[in-house]
Parts: C-alpha cells; structure tokens; sequence
C-alpha cells in the first residue's frame, strides 16, 4: 500500500552529508522551537512528532543506511512503496539529547516509518514529557587592573543578566556577583560562575556565566603573556660609564647593573619578576633604557660636555 515519502534530511534542515554532531544540533534547535510545552501553535505537535521521528532515523547509523538506499530522488509527500524485504521490529528508544525529556510510543510513527522499520502507524497520541531545558551560558568581559591578577582578588562586579519571573516570562534584572580572580589569570582567560547564566525552562537548571578577563592598561609596566616591561630612564654618563640603577617591579623598587656602553633600547631582563602562571611560575621583567640628557645646563656642565666633544672621536651616525 503507498505512502507519503518523508525527507528526514528536509525535516531537520540538514544536507545528506550531514555529521552525527550536525543531525543533533539541528534536532535540539527545532526541538526547542516546537515542543508543545513552549509552541502554542496548532500545527506544533504534529511539527514536533515529525522531528523526533526524523532524528529517531538519522541518528542511528543501521538506520540511517537503510534510509539512504532509497536514493535521493524522492521528495516530501511523493507516493512511495517500499521494496521488496523493507519492515520488520524495531526497538524504539527515547531519542532526545540530555537536556531533554522525551517519551515516544511505537504509536507515534509514521506510515512511512512503519513500512521502513515496522512497528505501528499513527494509531495514537504521542506520550510527551514536560521540556526541562538547561538555561544559556552568558559570556561577559570585566577588566582587572594588574595587581589583581599579580596577587590575587576577589572584586564585586555589578551586571544586568536574564531572569525568569513567577510567571515564566523572562527580563533582565541587576544582580552583584563575587568574582575571584586567582593569581597568575592571563589576559583573555574565562572565569566560569556555575549556575549564574540564563534561568532554565519549566524547572530545568540554569546556564553558566562566563567572565573573560582583560587586564587594564599599567601607567608603568606593559604585559606580554606572563613577562612584563618597564622603561627606566638613565644618564648619559650611567649609559656610558655603567651603574646600578633602581628599577621598579610590582613588588617594589630593586637595583639592576647596568653595563658600560649600555644603548637607547637596550633591555635588562630581571628574572622571575613578571607574573605567575597557574602553578606559581613567573616570567620575566624587561627593564628598556631610555637616555635622557639634561634639558638645561649649568655652566661647570656645558664646560664638561664641552671638553668631552674636543676629545671624543665617538660619532653616533657611524657606530
């Protein structure tokens, strides 16, 4: 006897080709758009039936393969036959990822699915769990100031999040959040906030927040990964002659030698005074010199600087 042919791969939206991970994903979409307990449209239900029976197909791989050698000419609503050794018992099984609870009886099938795998027809009203959906994850940004993710804080943070009211509805609402910020956390890291994101539906558990963290902008120090660099400006006669000059970290101020002959853009590297990494490992610290010259003179000065240019053969545009 001829039935409608149903294009499971239509039903779900998806291409022949599709991945198993793209089969559910499209299934979990269009289960939350027509699952009765959230569409009040009249078409929903049957909408409903007709994904679960396409995902109960195209999920199994025995199943799936016995679909595909029908070959990919027929389309929604043709009339078909099936051939010659098609039907036969199937195990029907709750077909709906975690988030979901889903019970189908063999009466839910279609006559198509039937003719394929066997079992009964559309002979009864679908047995249907209430939906218990996870809530969405949120993903915001804060910014900490260094020191933060130096030492360790923990910092009130003020946000405007989704809330599910005693009626169901969904608005946003102003809550305050204890976030710790443990040393070493990297610029760009996700501080996760368990059961802080979206409210859940019809009783299901909430989603999580998601902090990604951006350090701010340092007055003094420049961040690279767990390395930081500072400038420190030095005299023309320390670059030349050597000394040990102070350099600040962000544990307090320390002294570095600097060598003779020492350059403009040369970097002291001081090491273990950057930031931590997870296990307690620091970077390193980068002192860059800058040569600063005095902007006035004294007169004793300018005779100084005046018999040193009568007896230096050094010239900075040939070394």
């Amino acid at each position: 006897m001829p039935v409608q042919f149903q294009d499971y791969y239509e039903t779900l939206g998806v291409k022949r080709d599709a991945t198993q991970q793209q089969i559910q994903a499209a299934f979990r979409k269009l289960a939350r758009k027509y699952h009765p307990d959230v569409n009040k449209a009249p078409d929903a239900e049957e909408k409903f039936k007709q994904i679960n029976e396409a995902y109960e197909v195209l999920r199994d791989p025995e199943k799936r393969q016995k679909y595909d050698a029908l070959g990919p000419n027929w389309r929604n609503g043709q009339e078909f036959t099936p051939p010659p050794g098609y039907g036969g018992g199937v195990e029907y099984r709750n077909v709906s990822p975690d988030e979901f609870n889903f019970e189908f009886g063999g009466g839910d099938f279609s006559d198509f699915f039937s003719s394929l795998f066997g079992g009964q027809g559309l002979g009864g009203r679908a047995r249907r769990a209430p939906l218990h959906e996870r809530g969405e994850d949120i993903e915001a940004e804060i910014t900490v100031p260094l020191e933060d993710v130096y030492r360790g804080a923990t910092r009130t943070i003020t946000m405007r999040v989704p809330e599910r009211d005693h009626e169901g509805r969904v608005h946003e609402a102003t809550k305050n959040y204890e976030v710790r910020i443990p040393p070493g956390t990297p610029d760009g890291a996700l501080l996760r906030l368990a059961g802080q994101g979206g409210p859940g539906f019809n009783g299901g558990p909430p989603g999580d927040l998601f902090l990604r963290v951006h350090i701010a902008p340092h007055p003094a120090f420049r961040v690279a990964g767990q390395d930081l660099t500072v400038e420190v400006s030095v005299a023309p006669w320390e670059a030349a002659l050597g000394a040990q000059i102070p350099v600040p970290t962000l544990d307090g101020t320390v002294q570095a030698t600097l060598p003779p002959g020492t350059g403009c853009g040369k970097k002291l590297r001081l090491r273990g005074q950057g930031l931590p990494d997870r296990n307690g490992k620091r970077g390193d610290l980068y002192a860059a010199v800058r040569i600063d010259v005095p902007r006035t003179l004294t007169d004793k000065e300018r005779e100084l600087f005046e018999q040193l240019k009568s007896v230096s053969s050094f010239d900075p545009r040939k070394s």
